[in-house]
């Protein structure tokens, strides 16, 4: 008899048959681990923005990266928030030179690897988890998606104590 418990299985957070690689811009949404505050704190009255933690910082230095790693790549805007990261990112199918498109997933396995590396160097452990497994992600449908999405990275700072992502921890 087999009395390993069945775990439920995890929905799939991709949209199905949707090929992320194709030119477009996607609003990605990257959480730490429990939700953890590690990468900022907000500061300021009226126009609060985030202060990167050191590990902030470390993730700031390989979002910059990216374009580097990627070619095909642009990150068009991001914030760096206590507990989450947006990232709004754009792929171009044709890069020139025949190279395949990276997918997104592909650049944020990328980035979460790069960082997390680095901050479990820093923290002196391996294999410490900084940040949630997968990501959130949201096709950018159109123009008007797209400003929405830029203004709501923007002003993230501004929600952040009625953010859904905001834990009191």
């Amino acid at each position: 008899m087999n009395d390993k418990k069945e775990l439920p299985k995890r929905k799939d957070p991709r949209l199905k048959g949707f090929d992320y690689s194709i030119t477009g811009a996607y609003f990605l949404t990257i959480c730490t681990q429990n939700r953890k505050k590690i990468l900022s704190t907000i500061v300021g009255e009226g126009s609060p923005l985030p202060q990167l933690s050191p590990y902030g910082e470390i993730v700031d230095k390989w979002i910059q990266r990216i374009p580097e790693k990627y070619p095909e790549a642009s990150v068009d805007c991001y914030i760096i928030m206590p507990n989450h990261i947006h990232i709004l990112l754009s792929v171009v199918k044709d890069d020139g030179r025949g190279n395949p498109s990276p997918t997104a997933d592909t650049i944020i396995g990328w980035l979460k690897y790069q960082a997390t590396k680095e901050i479990n160097l820093m923290q002196g452990s391996i294999g410490e988890k900084v940040f949630q497994r997968s990501f959130f992600d949201h096709i950018v449908r159109n123009r008007d998606d797209y400003y929405e999405t830029y203004k709501y990275i923007y002003e993230n700072p501004l929600r952040w104590h009625y953010d859904e992502l905001y834990a009191d921890k």
